[in-house]
This record gives structure tokens, C-alpha cells and sequence, in this order.
């Protein structure tokens, strides 16, 4: 997207969040419907809602001739294959994490996150003005589908343990559920990584059949009752700095698309992205506190643990990029900017925000 486009869309979107009515596009263009196929269920209704602010936008946007409707995970595809009915006609659009599909390639995984990579701030500017969503459309191309950054959990928790973790070697045989590359590199830590869906986690966690979970932040856990069965809540979550959630659309059904409902789609989800983040950021502080008087105990990783995992992290990447040149290509240039943009950060926010805390005022 470039810069010009971009900001108009943005603009639109801000326009909109400031309480400001955006003009009706399109009011007398063609009457089309879409169906939306989600990953997520409607209980999680922040992450969900994305899918549902991106509907109820474009709607308003063109003056109800362009309607998409949201399912949940599970209704027409099971949340992971919601590429899979995209590319294939199944639904014209969906709402998704590109990390989900790992499997068929590790490219996906800069698509939303890379463990120890960029925080959501940090992913958007890489996505809007670092090259990131051109290098990223060119990949999905491949699949004949155009991603649209669609929303992020900002920086999420380390997870829920039966037990506490003191050091590196409490790793050594815990069954922990986590997906992808932090799976990966909890395998190389000594731990065995599981697979399961969101609705089992909590049943295989209260019988031990697992001793450890990750999920996203204490807004959505707490939800899912992870504290009545592990009380140990570790940050931070390496593996998930800032996961970005995206939209896909079918590049046949977006070609055939009037120009002024490109436009509606791009401005909603470029409101759909800035809106989640703002909400989990309201949402999540006061969860927290929830939790933690219902008995939740607050654990930072240890150190040991915390290098471990970042050197193992980097070696997957290296061994990834040596081997798959649609990584290799992402992976250069997504390198140089997490390294210009955690040296900056360090020098302005991370040093301001470290001192308001320390010497916050009561």
C-alpha cells in the first residue's frame, strides 16, 4: 500500500473512531455480498469483533450495497482452514492468522509474528511503511489471495503453568500446549510442545494431561478459566511480541470489485486494526487485576530461560532462510528493520515508559 493511499484510508478510519460521520461511498454501485469465514469463535469477542466492526464499516461506507457476513470458527470451515476456503471459493473473504498455516510454508509466520520480532507498533510500521505488506502480498499472490492487516493482541502473556518455573531446566519434559515456532522453541528448550484447540485446552489442563498452556492476555484468559487449574501466569510471551490478524480476501473477487468499494474495504480494515489493539489495551489491564485477586501468581520468565529461547529462535530462522527462499527473501529484509526499529524503541519508549512506572505517582 503506499504511504499517500494509506493515510487517506487511515484517515477515513479516524474520522470515524473520533465520532465523525465518513461520507457514503458508492451509494448508487452494485448491490454485492460476501461471506467471511472467521478463525475465531464469538466468545472472544475482541479478536472476533474485528470481523464484525470490517462488516457493519463497509455497509455504512457504501451505503449498504456492499454486505459481508461474519461466521464464527467452525460454521462453514474449521478456524485453521480459513486460507484454504479463501483460495479456494469456498467464502470470498476471512479473518485469520497467518501463522495458522505454517505447515504448508513458514512464510506465513511474518504475516502475524515472529517470536522475539516486532512488538504491534513496531509490526505496523514494518506492514504500512516498511516494505512488510508488499514483500507479504507478493507471497500471498501464490495463493491468489490480498491480505489486509486486520487487528493485534499487542504483546501477549508467556502462559498458565501447573507448577512454577525457576529455571531453564524445569522446561525438561513439560507438556505445554503452543503451536508454531514457540512450540519449536520450546521443543529445543526440552520441552514437548502439544497441538490442541481452543475448547480442549482447559479439560486437558485440569486433568494434567498437559501442565502448561498459552493462550493470548489476561482479558481473554481469564474468559477461559485457566487460573482455576494452573495458578502460575508467566510473562512475557517471546513468541508472540505483537500478532498481527489479517484479512484475506480471494484476488479473483477483489479484481472484480468497483474502485470505491476497494476503498470502503481498505479504510475498515485499516480501523478494524487500530480498534483492536486500543480495546485490548482498555481490556486487558483490568483483567489482570482480576486475576491476580482470584488467587493468580504473576511470574516473570527467568533469565535463563529468556536467552535460551531467543538463540534458539534465531537458529530456527537461519536454518529456515537457508532452505526456503520465499522465507530467505522476507527474512532479509524483515531482520534489517526489527534491528533499526528495537534501537529506536529502546532509546525513546521503552526508557519513558520504565521511568513512569518506577516513579509512578500514587
Amino acid at each position: 500500500m503506499e504511504r499517500r493511499s494509506f493515510l487517506k484510508k487511515a484517515g477515513a478510519a479516524g474520522l470515524v473512531g473520533a465520532g465523525v460521520s465518513a461520507p457514503v461511498l458508492a451509494a448508487e454501485g452494485p448491490t454485492i455480498r460476501w461471506r467471511l469465514a472467521s478463525s475465531f469463535p464469538k466468545s472472544l469477542d475482541t479478536i472476533y469483533g474485528g470481523a464484525e466492526q470490517l462488516s457493519k464499516r463497509v455497509a455504512e461506507l457504501t451505503g449498504g450495497k456492499f454486505q459481508i457476513r461474519a461466521f464464527p470458527g467452525g460454521e462453514i470451515v474449521p478456524g485453521t482452514q480459513v486460507l484454504d476456503a479463501v483460495q479456494n471459493g469456498t467464502v470470498e473473504c476471512g479473518h485469520t492468522c497467518g501463522y495458522y498455516y505454517v505447515g504448508k510454508n513458514k512464510t506465513f509466520a511474518f504475516d502475524t509474528t515472529m517470536p522475539f520480532g516486532l512488538t504491534s507498533r513496531q509490526q505496523n510500521a514494518w506492514l504500512y511503511y516498511g516494505g512488510g505488506l508488499k514483500l507479504l502480498r507478493e507471497f500471498y499472490a501464490k495463493y491468489n489471495i490480498v491480505n489486509f492487516p486486520g487487528g493485534n493482541t499487542g504483546t501477549q502473556m508467556g502462559g498458565w503453568f501447573r507448577k512454577e518455573v525457576k529455571s531453564l531446566a524445569d522446561l525438561k519434559g513439560l507438556k505445554m500446549r503452543i503451536p508454531g515456532f514457540g512450540g519449536e522453541i520450546m521443543a529445543k528448550l526440552g520441552a514437548v510442545p502439544q497441538t490442541l484447540a481452543g475448547g480442549d485446552i482447559y479439560p486437558a489442563l485440569e486433568k494434567g494431561t498437559i501442565d502448561a498452556t498459552e493462550w493470548v492476555g489476561p482479558y481473554d484468559d481469564e474468559k477461559l478459566g485457566f487460573y482455576k487449574v494452573a495458578q502460575h501466569y508467566y510473562y512475557p510471551g517471546f513468541w508472540e511480541p505483537g500478532p498481527n490478524i489479517s484479512f484475506y480476501v480471494s484476488k479473483k473477487e477483489w479484481d472484480k470489485l468497483p474502485a470505491e468499494y476497494k476503498a470502503a474495504f481498505e479504510a475498515a480494515a485499516a480501523e478494524a486494526n487500530l480498534s483492536m489493539q486500543a480495546e485490548y489495551d482498555a481490556k486487558n489491564p483490568v483483567a489482570l487485576v482480576s486475576l491476580l485477586q482470584k488467587g493468580t501468581k504473576l511470574h516473570q520468565y527467568p533469565a535463563d530461560v529468556m536467552k535460551a529461547a531467543q538463540k534458539a529462535a534465531f537458529e530456527l530462522y537461519e536454518q529456515e532462510a537457508a532452505k526456503n527462499p520465499d522465507f530467505r527473501k522476507i527474512y532479509t529484509e524483515w531482520k534489517k528493520f526489527r534491528t533499526l526499529q528495537h534501537g529506536w524503541s529502546n532509546l525513546a519508549e521503552s526508557k519513558m515508559e520504565n521511568f513512569m512506572y518506577a516513579n509512578r505517582v500514587k
